[in-house]
């Protein structure tokens, strides 16, 4: 078994959640542009992470529902998913992003993970609060993907991690195998692996003896 540890926003899913929440409140083009700069490491994410989150003080928990709703996985990801699955491997999402648009893209597939570990946007009265909680905030993914390979018994040298930017950095650096997923210019460099497509990460893992070659989808 391996743990397998991916970033959501910009890997698992093409869809920015704070800036779909940041549509509902008329501040997307703020959201992408703090996104953009600590994707690009710019700016510390705890930061960019409270400053989105404050953009959003007051907006009703009903359109942040709706925003949640339209969160989707990428085109092949629930697939890599549940082959991953299938193949005995321990499947975590790790995200800075929010714990309902995570749940929600997975139900609309139908597909699960063993562990998600995000952040939350909490609620009062009926509105976002503007605050954030969670353990991705100041904490980091390679903190996290530590505490999955002790818990789980599997040594760092068979966990992978797969992701896009600079946050991902820390997991990246010490998981056995590094996947970037489009990364940022800043993130590459860290990676041993990089792919455009789901599909060709799929056709990766089965290169690295991760997955086992889809009878499903034989070409």
């Amino acid at each position: 078994m391996r743990i397998v540890a991916f970033d959501f926003d910009g890997t698992l899913s093409d869809s920015e959640m704070t800036v779909l929440l940041g549509e509902r409140e008329g501040v997307a083009g703020e959201m992408a542009d703090i996104t953009e700069r600590a994707m690009n490491d710019e700016i510390s994410y705890a930061e960019s992470l409270r400053k989105r989150a404050g953009l959003l003080t007051d907006l009703e928990e009903d359109l942040a529902e709706e925003a949640y709703g339209e969160v989707r996985l990428r085109p092949g990801a629930a697939r890599v998913i549940e082959r991953l699955r299938e193949r005995g491997h321990y499947v975590a999402i790790l995200t800075g992003g929010f714990e309902r648009g995570v749940r929600r893209a997975l139900e609309h597939e139908g597909v699960e993970v063993d562990e998600i570990v995000s952040n939350r946007l909490p609620v009062s009265g009926g509105r976002l609060t503007g605050e954030v909680e969670g353990s991705l905030i100041e904490g980091t993914k390679d903190e996290q993907l530590e505490r999955l390979a002790d818990e789980q018994d599997v040594p760092l040298s068979e966990t992978v991690a797969v992701g896009d930017g600079a946050n991902d950095l820390p997991m990246l650096e010490v998981a056995g195998l590094a996947v970037g997923y489009q990364p940022k210019p800043a993130v590459a460099p860290a990676c041993d692996l990089v792919v455009e497509s789901m599909t060709e990460l799929a056709d990766r893992f089965e290169d690295e003896g991760i997955l086992v070659p889809d009878v499903r989808n034989e070409r």
